[in-house]
């Protein structure tokens, strides 16, 4: 599998959406784009292990150290699905598909009030007005131009 861009220093250049999964986690493949891209020192304006990771990585119960150890390997994003799947809490099926509809459907006052704090300031700023946000991965979306 061809690996996605890890360079967003240059305009134009996203991590994926944290609506696609990896492993079979939302916000997965948003995370390992932003790990690989830190590992390159290639990760512009973004973080990795910021509090949208860090969503996935509780629920997972993987660590930001763990997860960026792996990812240096080189690892593609079979392996790295692989690695999720066996290194994260077990867990039925059923909850994780729960845990990322959550996910999906979080709205900004479902969120910790530090974030919704940070998001008061940031929507306004870095996005269109006429640009609606219903749910969190709007932000990223409308921001990075994918909706």
């Amino acid at each position: 599998m061809e690996m996605p861009c890890s360079d967003f220093t240059n305009p134009g250049n996203f991590p994926r959406s944290p609506r696609e999964t990896l492993g079979g986690y939302v916000i997965a493949a948003r995370t390992l784009d932003k790990c690989r891209a830190s590992i390159a020192g290639k990760l512009g304006e973004y973080k990795f292990d910021c509090p949208l990771d860090n969503f996935f990585f509780g629920f997972t119960e993987i660590t930001a150290d763990s997860f960026r150890e792996f990812v240096s390997t080189g690892a593609d994003d079979d392996s790295v699905a692989e690695w999720i799947e066996t290194n994260a809490r077990p867990r039925e099926r059923r909850e994780i598909i729960q845990w990322n509809n959550d996910m999906r459907a979080k709205r900004i006052c479902d969120l910790p009030v530090e974030l919704q704090e940070f998001l008061e300031g940031y929507i306004p700023q870095f996005l269109p007005s006429s640009r609606p946000v219903y749910v969190w991965f709007d932000v990223y979306d409308i921001e990075e131009e994918r909706t």
